[in-house]
């Protein structure tokens, strides 16, 4: 995920409002949705984990349980 520098000159995260947010919360949501943890999500963004988990909640996005995918063993 490319995205534009989202942090102050103090290495706080700034605010993002408006086009720029929707365009971000487009992006998580792609992102969630082609299987992306949260936190890979909001590690490739500079946000925190809390920010995208309520960036797509608000999204309307249905969130994985925790615990990754599991695999069936073969039989």
């Amino acid at each position: 995920m490319a995205h534009n520098e989202t942090r102050t000159g103090d290495g706080r995260s700034r605010r993002i409002n408006g086009e720029e947010r929707l365009a971000l919360i487009k992006e998580l949501v792609t992102g969630y949705s082609e299987g992306q943890s949260i936190r890979a999500l909001a590690t490739s963004v500079n946000r925190s984990y809390g920010f995208v988990h309520r960036a797509l909640s608000e999204a309307g996005v249905k969130l994985r349980k925790r615990g990754g995918r599991r695999t069936q063993a073969a039989t």
